[in-house]
């Protein structure tokens, strides 16, 4: 059995903390992604499991054992690491078959296993080949079938594909979901890339600053993120925040309001609050056709990006707004909106246009914890004079 359980893992250098009080349980056959930006303690997090470091407290389990004191390879496991490290005086045989042979395992049992890992990660033919005979995949794979025949407890792999280039990291990826159903073991995956944690994994565990955000399935990360960190990490490009305060009405924020009752999203009048919401749940009041649609937000574009199968619009809310791309990555709102449109539409730079939001795909968080407090507007304030006339296409 292939599960995972870390209680209480802190790890400290000298003043600095690399892992706060990690907990966190991995199941049997799970495969589970660590991620988050760059020095955030997901490698540091995946050495304890391994037994590269040891926690300064709690304690780490692994198939039900205290494995916290062991040293690697009495733990079950097996890594693959970004640097492939593969022997290049040995052949693919004598590599991947290299910890077998230190650990005196018969002939027929070497050739067994090798035979069995070549076969799952498609090194058929391979055997004699040197490393700089093959491609950076192929190298790859021989890495990954050296950990196979050590029929692991749990696989770590930390970020073993970063040094790939695109076409094949996306080719690799779809290979590991296969190796991953073939073996039917647990495996946990450390990477900065999203994208790789959201379509290969069964949970992602979100890390920023050596805590755990939020453990969840990918979408349950996309679409229920449970603070500011995780709504502007997760998702690419990054969803758009807008900092105001609740009022009688609603929100009100520079620029955007969105109706509807305090009382019915336990909010009240003068609370702090930042609207998230996505790219795509903004429209051109002109396409839209959304059946919760917000007031009607006046813009003009700014800059667009063709990605083939949409466009990315960068809005100007506000004609004093700059067009720095870094307030709009998970930063304060400042004036700007990223809008995402099918690859038809007829917009242009330097056009005013009207853009409504999707009250259903609206997200406020507390702006002074990050912590979620809603996800989808259900209640709308009635209108109550002129001024407040919902506008055209509103419910």
């Amino acid at each position: 059995m292939g599960e995972v359980k870390l209680e209480h893992v802190t790890k400290r250098y000298a003043d600095v903390t690399a892992v706060d009080d990690m907990n966190v349980e991995i199941r049997d056959n799970e495969f589970v992604c660590l991620v988050g930006p760059s020095g955030c303690g997901k490698s540091t997090t995946m050495e304890m499991i391994a037994g590269l470091t040891k926690p300064t407290e709690g304690k780490v389990f692994i198939a039900g054992h205290d494995v916290t004191n062991l040293p690697p390879k009495d733990r079950g496991i097996a890594m693959v690491f970004q640097n492939i490290a593969l022997f290049p005086h040995m052949d693919v045989y004598d590599n991947i078959s290299f910890g077998l042979r230190l650990r005196d395992f018969e002939k027929e049992e070497i050739d067994r296993r090798v035979e069995r890992a070549s076969d799952i990660v498609q090194l058929e033919g391979m055997l004699d080949r040197m490393p700089d005979e093959m491609s950076g995949g192929q190298r790859q794979r021989v890495a990954i079938a050296r950990a196979i025949v050590r029929n692991p407890e749990v696989f770590l792999m930390d970020e073993p594909l970063a040094n790939l280039d695109a076409k094949l990291r996306v080719h690799m990826r779809t290979e590991l979901q296969r190796l991953h159903k073939e073996l039917d073991t647990t495996i946990i995956y450390v990477t900065h890339d999203q994208a790789e944690a959201m379509t290969m994994s069964d949970r992602i565990a979100v890390i920023d600053s050596g805590e755990l955000q939020q453990i969840d399935p990918p979408l349950t990360c996309y679409n229920e993120p449970k603070n500011l960190f995780v709504a502007g990490f997760i998702g690419s490009p990054a969803m758009n925040f807008v900092d105001g305060e609740v009022r009688e009405n609603g929100f009100h924020g520079e620029n955007v309001e969105v109706e509807f009752d305090p009382a019915d999203h336990g909010l009240s009048v003068g609370d702090e609050v930042t609207l998230g919401i996505r790219p795509e749940d903004v429209y051109l009041t002109r396409d839209s056709e959304i059946s919760t649609p917000t007031r009607v937000i006046d813009a003009k574009t700014d800059v667009l990006e063709p990605m083939g199968d949409e466009i990315f619009v960068y809005l100007l809310l506000d004609e004093e707004a700059g067009t720095d791309l870094d307030d709009m990555a998970g930063d304060a709102f400042a004036g700007q909106l990223l809008m995402s449109v099918d690859p038809d539409s007829d917009i242009e730079e330097d056009e005013d246009v009207d853009v409504v939001l999707d009250r259903s795909r609206v997200h406020l968080f507390d702006t002074n914890s990050g912590e979620a407090i809603v996800h989808g507007i259900t209640s709308k304030m009635p209108a109550t004079s002129a001024d407040e006339t919902p506008a055209e296409g509103d419910d």
